[in-house]
């Protein structure tokens, strides 16, 4: 009869979570219609 030693080595599990993967999209903050341009309500003028 055979046996067999079956070992299991503590190793790296794949990319689970990283500290530093918090980056967000830019905001894309100003001012975004100019004087001289038609606009409908509700339209955005400036983001701050």
């Amino acid at each position: 009869m055979r046996s067999f030693d079956l070992q299991l080595f503590a190793r790296k599990k794949g990319m689970g979570s990283s500290r530093n993967g918090r980056d967000s999209h830019a905001q894309r903050l100003g001012v975004k219609r100019f004087g001289g341009q038609y606009v409908t309500a509700g339209s955005i003028l400036v983001r701050q």
